[in-house]
């Protein structure tokens, strides 16, 4: 059965707590510093607590009463047929005056259903909907008519609802399954936000102009429109425009108070308010200010656009000074890395709310959002809106009525297998239906000097087994704190290692000792790469990381063989930091290291700490051929072309050998995605972007140094291997002599 983990109910409060501050309607619209949590709440009281990919959410209290119809789901509230003759504010006007009093209280509900969102029965559960998400299920007219209610969809509205009250984020950066309604949801947020704003800009970008141009004519134009005239101002210009849409009178929003007043129509004050497209382009907007910028299509902005030089330069439209004024929504399937995929994985990893700034802000300033798409998938939403996971044992209806006999997983996974021998088609599957960000931005075959089919086999099976294969986050530490004592792993969600395996503890920290050198006792269990740096700060700021892999090799000790049990891929504050770390897992494990001697502080760091009997000497070379340096510290050049073909050798015979489906059935056990998805990428020509495939191409060479050893000649004395002839006349046999 599927177990979901996009959503859950969390408690970081206790309820005596909520329930004081409820009381006195002391909970605040926007981010709470104290709970550490963004409440959306705007009348002072909160319910449940939800946490979206770990951005927790203050939702609204339940009310006492409920919405609910008969068929106890959401259905679009039918606009009466007198108001709908009714097309402007105009036409209000001059409506007669004993007929307008029995629509104040409509119209009064539909404004606060707009301000402070909807709650209503679905299922039998009291489901609340942002204002934002109400008007694009109420009010907004898209393709197909009345859009659907979608669980996902609340999910995405109530993450971006979040993002608007948090005054340290500039908007969220969704990745997203094709045909989610993105484009439709963001064209609905511009035009509601546009109708109630004064003197503001609304903006929209795509992965090219034409794009654009066509998500303003073809949805925000008509949504706009088919507006109800409360909401609607009057628009300048022509009733369908093609560039810009400018709204002009009224300016604030139209309430009872409103409604009854004797104002004059010319003494109401403009909104003066736009929204437009631009081409594409990294100077999209420079310059201007926004009130809310749409990205859509981000993830397939191919060179020369560049979607990070664009939001480095939009960014700035959306801020005055320090202060965030507008907001970004961004959303996006994912092209193929090279061809744009590969900006928009690192905008969307740069948004992730657990990694903050001093500021409390992501690196990007956006929240990253993914929503797999067995939430969203065409076909397998049942007539509640909500996903059918698991194939169901009774009937389960669609909104049309139509039957749904199969699990959305099980459908997947079906298509996924029809196309598993052709591995190009399958990774555009995944990168249109993704079920992990894995998923999402999985590369094309072509340009891997690797066996990508094998390395994607072993990466679905790991996330597959995700729960299962035992990986662990922590540090190591010397104990007691004493140097060069023993080392002891612990466990820590932040902590810079993943281990899949330790050795027993009979075997951990063994070291042997000859003539005063330590040396590693279990080098014949494995051994470690590593992709060392020697400067602590970098001009950037970011810099390559440090990487350290651990792989054991055949042995008959307790230990699995060929597997990768460690993986290092950090950079801490300073490079001592890094170099101890180093230490304490070669220590531990008892292997010793293959490193590359360019960077050498490493090297040197484990010959002053007495350590240098665990580093090893580059296995291509006798001892009396090494160099002064190398007889020194030990370690392996990266300049040498025949280092650096042997290295991209030991790895693709590894990968051949150890990863993915194997000719018994069963899958390899390297079970480190971030590897992988390196080893996916690698380019032998700019190997320092791939600190991951350097340290781990070294473990391989380390375990397998014999294959590196060179053959010194042997003289060996010449040997007379011919044969004695003789003559055999007469009595006597007689040596014929040459």
């Amino acid at each position: 059965m599927y177990e979901q983990s996009l959503v859950k109910i969390v408690e970081p409060i206790k309820k005596t707590t909520i329930s004081r501050l409820n009381k006195g309607k002391k909970w605040v619209y926007g981010y709470n510093k104290e709970h550490d949590l963004v409440v959306i709440s705007k009348n002072g009281q909160i319910g449940d607590i939800i946490e979206i990919q770990n951005f927790q959410i203050a939702l609204p209290k339940t009310p006492k009463e409920v919405y609910s119809n008969k068929e106890k789901k959401w259905k679009q509230f039918e606009y009466p047929k007198e108001l709908s003759r009714l097309k402007s504010i105009f036409d209000w006007r001059a409506y007669p005056e004993e007929k307008k009093s029995q629509w104040f209280d409509y119209i009064d509900e539909e404004f606060n259903r707009r301000d402070n969102g909807f709650w209503f029965n679905n299922a039998g559960t009291p489901t609340y909907l942002t204002g934002t998400h109400y008007m694009y299920l109420q009010w907004s007219k898209i393709d197909v008519g009345a859009p659907d209610f979608r669980e996902a969809n609340r999910l995405f509205f109530i993450f971006w609802e979040a993002c608007k009250a948090d005054k340290r984020c500039y908007g969220m950066c969704y990745l997203k399954n094709r045909r989610s309604g993105f484009s439709f949801m963001s064209s609905a947020e511009t035009v509601n936000q546009a109708t109630i704003s004064s003197d503001a800009r609304f903006g929209i970008l795509s992965k090219t102009g034409a794009d654009a141009k066509k998500m303003f004519t073809d949805k925000v134009v008509p949504i706009s429109i088919n507006y109800p005239f409360f909401f609607s101002p009057i628009q300048d210009g022509m009733d369908r425009p093609k560039s810009e849409l400018a709204y002009r009178v009224p300016a604030s929003k139209f309430t009872r108070k409103k409604i009854t007043s004797n104002e004059k129509l010319e003494d109401l004050e403009g909104l003066d308010t736009t929204i437009d497209w631009k081409n594409t382009g990294d100077n999209s907007y420079d310059g201007e200010k926004l009130k809310l910028l749409v990205h859509d299509e981000s993830g397939k902005w191919e060179r020369p656009d560049n979607i990070l030089n664009n939001w480095r330069v939009t960014k700035t439209c959306l801020r005055l000074g320090s202060r965030i004024i507008g907001k970004c929504m961004m959303g996006s399937t994912s092209n193929a890395l090279d061809k744009g995929g590969d900006n928009f994985k690192k905008l969307y990893n740069s948004s992730d709310v657990t990694k903050r700034n001093r500021n409390g802000q992501t690196q990007s300033g956006l929240y990253s959002l993914f929503i797999p798409m067995e939430w969203n998938y065409e076909g397998f939403i049942d007539q509640y809106g909500l996903p059918v996971f698991n194939t169901p044992d009774v009937d389960v209806f669609d909104p049309h009525g139509e039957l749904i006999d199969i699990g959305v997983i099980d459908s997947w996974q079906n298509e996924a297998d029809g196309l598993k021998n052709d591995q190009d088609a399958l990774n555009e599957f995944y990168r249109q239906f993704p079920r992990t960000t894995e998923h999402a931005f999985r590369d094309e075959t072509k340009g891997s000097i690797f066996n990508l089919v094998k390395i994607y086999e072993q990466i679905d099976y790991n996330e597959e087994m995700s729960r299962t294969l035992g990986i662990t986050r922590g540090n190591f530490q010397w104990v007691n704190g004493i140097k060069d004592s023993k080392v002891i792993f612990y466990p820590d969600p932040k902590g810079r290692f993943k281990i899949s395996w330790t050795p027993p503890v009979n075997m951990q920290n063994k070291i042997i000792i000859k003539n005063g050198v330590k040396y590693p006792a279990n080098e014949h269990m494995g051994a470690f790469g590593c992709d060392s740096y020697d400067i602590s700060g970098t001009v950037d700021g970011v810099g390559s990381k440090g990487a350290l892999h651990g792989l054991t090799r055949f042995s008959m000790e307790d230990a699995p063989a060929n597997s990768f049990f460690l993986e290092y891929l950090s950079r801490p504050p300073t490079a001592e930091i890094f170099f101890e770390d180093v230490l304490m897992a070669i220590v531990f494990y008892g292997m010793p290291i293959l490193a590359e001697n360019n960077k050498p502080r490493l090297l040197y760091y484990l010959r002053r700490r007495g350590y240098r009997g665990y580093s090893m000497n580059r296995p291509d070379k006798i001892w009396n051929k090494l160099s002064v340096a190398e007889k020194e510290i030990g370690g392996i050049p990266n300049s040498s072309e025949d280092i650096k073909q042997a290295h991209a050798a030991a790895i693709e015979m590894y990968i051949q050998a150890h990863v993915g489906a194997k000719p018994d059935g069963s899958i390899g056990d390297c079970y480190f995605n971030e590897l992988l998805n390196d080893w996916a990428r690698f380019d032998i020509n700019k190997r320092t972007k791939h600190d991951a495939s350097i340290s781990s191409g070294l473990a391989i060479m380390a375990n397998n140094r014999h294959l590196y050893r060179p053959n010194a000649p042997i003289q060996k004395p010449k040997l007379n291997l011919s044969i004695a002839k003789y003559a055999n006349k007469g009595n006597t046999s007689k040596l014929i002599k040459k």
